[in-house]
């Protein structure tokens, strides 16, 4: 994917923007991914009809990394400037995760800018004080450097998000981009810790009972139930049912695949025939 950048806000954004259709769809990651998260999607034909712009949200991949400005509101003051930025007055908006949360935000604060909303494995079960508590893990490796990124691969292949096996090409180049190789070597996640934390924080600060309702534009919930490892699915069935029943017009797409997995491999297929049925509809 080719690379961009755009100043928005303030700061500098690195974005792809793919494919030539009368649509635009634009795609936001989660919590502490890139929008290499979405390489999976793009090989199975996500912007056959379609344009579609893949941003790197602030404090992640190759955008830049200030040290405030991690609430919603900052992020989505990012994303309307570049919307701006681009001359585009609305589009499909869409994110996997904490993109997806970031989209119906958008959607709710800012409707006249959004036609449909997309999300993916996102809901009102990810917005509770709990949710710092259960990535701290994730957030631990943040800022600490691996021996090497052969090393790093092999502990990931490891962890319970792939232990179907399921690795591909676009999982690896998703990790690539978020690894930086150090002066002797090692490498270390693009991501801060606190910068990551600050956008946990952002989000359980906000009043999602109030905020989802308003997300009127009509959506999409394409959801994966698969359980991690041992570990219950980011998203329950029960989550994404209730989120469903929150927003004012949506549809409800189960996928196969964890909340890692549903845009990788086997999985993607269904995402984007999910997205491109509700988007052409």
């Amino acid at each position: 994917m080719d690379t961009r950048f755009i100043q928005t806000n303030g700061i500098q954004l690195a974005y792809t923007d793919i494919g030539t259709g009368a649509k635009t769809l634009f795609m936001m990651h989660g919590l502490t991914a890139n929008r290499y998260n979405f390489g999976g999607l793009i090989r199975h034909g996500l912007a056959d009809g379609l344009r579609v712009i893949l941003v790197d949200l602030r404090g992640r991949g190759m955008s830049d990394k200030p040290l405030t400005g991690y609430t919603m509101a900052d992020h989505a003051a990012d994303i309307l400037g570049m919307l701006d930025a681009l001359h585009l007055d609305s589009v499909i908006m869409g994110g996997h995760s904490f993109g997806g949360l970031l989209t119906m935000y958008l959607t709710a604060h800012h409707p006249e800018r959004v036609q449909k909303q997309v999300i993916l494995d996102a809901g009102l079960e990810a917005t509770d004080s709990g949710v710092l508590e259960k990535i701290r893990p994730s957030l631990e490796r943040l800022g600490k450097p691996i021996p090497s990124f052969e090393q790093f691969i092999t502990a990931i292949k490891a962890s319970p998000y792939y232990e179907n096996k399921v690795w591909d090409d676009d999982i690896e180049m998703f990790y690539r981009q978020d690894m930086v190789e150090q002066p002797d070597g090692s490498v270390m996640s693009r991501c801060r810790a606190d910068a990551i934390e600050a956008a946990v924080k952002g989000v359980i600060s906000d009043d999602w009972q109030n905020i989802i309702p308003k997300a009127a534009a009509p959506a999409v919930l394409i959801h994966a139930s698969g359980n991690i490892g041992q570990l219950p699915p980011i998203l329950s069935l029960e989550g994404a049912q209730n989120t469903v029943r929150l927003l004012p017009n949506c549809q409800y797409v189960p996928v196969g695949g964890n909340h890692v997995t549903m845009v990788y491999g086997d999985h993607a297929p269904q995402v984007v025939n999910a997205i491109h049925e509700f988007v052409m509809g």
